[in-house]
């Protein structure tokens, strides 16, 4: 991966753009001062010191990378440290238990994701979330057919739940997931937690290195 060790160096973040809302994510990032750019190859994605998985169709998004043949080599690439965040539909691909889903996802966080959890399109809501770690007030969070992560393993941390209990937010340690799209609101914060994340993760292979 690019290294921030260097002074003036920014950190260049991908947002898999094969399908889903990738634009809204860019701008957000870019409101963090992060070099975001469009990733559709491996190689793209190999210039970047982090992913985002944007919302969209979960399964047409799963088929593309097997169609182009970049499922096995991006899980790969995620598993040896390349932070990565899912939203929506991102984050039913990181899961490594689908059970509606009819293509094969990424499968690199240890959890199980139900898809469509809160109804359809029509049931779309907004809710103000606490997320574990984030200074300042609640953030508002937008679903939009919304998948809920209902099993997590040891190493996953939740990071927020609904008022009922259901999880919405987790991480595990380089990886992201969230059923909420936080780039359909005007607070930039939860793609300021993921650039954080980024350089931690370059900060702990340039110790490792030296």
């Amino acid at each position: 991966m690019p290294s921030t060790d260097h002074p003036g160096t920014q950190l260049r973040i991908g947002v898999l753009a094969l399908q889903g809302d990738f634009a809204e994510h860019l701008a957000m990032l870019r409101a963090n001062g992060v070099d975001a750019v469009e990733v559709r190859t491996l190689a793209q994605i190999d210039g970047c010191d982090g992913l985002v998985i944007p919302g969209g169709e979960s399964t047409t998004i799963a088929r593309l990378l097997i169609a182009f043949d970049m499922l096995e080599p991006l899980r790969e690439r995620i598993r040896n440290g390349l932070p990565t965040w899912g939203t929506c539909a991102g984050a039913i691909l990181l899961a490594t238990d689908v059970p509606a889903l009819d293509r094969e996802p990424i499968g690199v966080m240890d959890m199980t994701v139900d898809r469509n959890a809160f109804g359809t399109q029509i049931q779309s809501f907004e809710a103000d979330l606490d997320i574990a770690g984030m200074e300042g007030p609640p953030l508002r969070a937008i679903f939009i057919r919304a998948p809920v992560i209902r099993r997590v393993g040891k190493a996953v941390e939740v990071l927020a739940t609904l008022a009922d209990g259901r999880i919405v937010a987790a991480r595990q340690g380089h990886l992201l997931a969230t059923s909420f799209h936080p780039e359909l609101t005007n607070d930039a914060r939860m793609h300021g937690y993921f650039a954080e994340m980024c350089r931690e993760q370059l900060d702990a292979e340039a110790r490792a290195a030296s």
